[in-house]
């Protein structure tokens, strides 16, 4: 059976240390809710690479090879026009268009691509609801995880107070705090 605990600590330190226990132990999707940015816990936390870079690559190199196409089919396949003797497959004219239909492909695909990875619009998520999670934003380190344990979750209990964890509790993330 698959749980959400979510286990609250005074310090980086602990939290880090937490975090690698967790770990160990054989939790997945590990998130950390902090009060400020720190490099150890995101290096604790180990997070896969993001997909949108290649995403965004992959938009761009469609964009260009749009704009290209449409450009070429137009100007040379169907309407071709000879104007004074110019060839009318003219690469540096097809340059502008193509670089700005680019960026348009690549923008738009970075933009609606962080949207979606980062789950938005969401207004609203249920692990605010636990009593005390509004102190992640001023003095407390959150860490929530899914892990396949016991009902009573007594090893998850035990490893956090090892690891200098101020409490650890079974959360339900469909309805908030259990």
């Amino acid at each position: 059976m698959t749980r959400t605990y979510l286990c609250e600590f005074g310090s980086v330190a602990d939290c880090e240390r937490g975090i690698v226990a967790f770990r160990d132990l054989g939790a997945r999707n590990l998130e950390a809710y902090l009060p400020f940015r720190s490099p150890r816990i995101e290096a604790a936390l180990a997070g896969k690479r993001s997909p949108l870079p290649l995403w965004t690559l992959l938009s761009g190199i469609v964009g260009a090879l749009a704009a290209y196409g449409i450009l070429y089919f137009t100007q040379n396949v169907d309407y071709p026009l000879d104007v004074g003797g110019r060839p009318t497959h003219a690469v540096a004219a097809y340059v502008p268009i193509t670089f700005e239909t680019t960026m348009l492909f690549a923008s738009v695909a970075a933009f609606a691509g962080a949207l979606v990875l980062c789950g938005l619009p969401r207004l609203h998520h249920p692990i605010f609801t636990v009593p005390g999670f509004e102190r992640a934003s001023v003095d407390r380190f959150f860490v929530t995880f899914e892990h396949d344990g016991t009902e009573h979750g007594e090893p998850i209990v035990a490893v956090a107070t090892e690891c200098g964890a101020l409490r650890a509790v079974p959360v339900n993330l469909e309805e908030g705090a259990s």
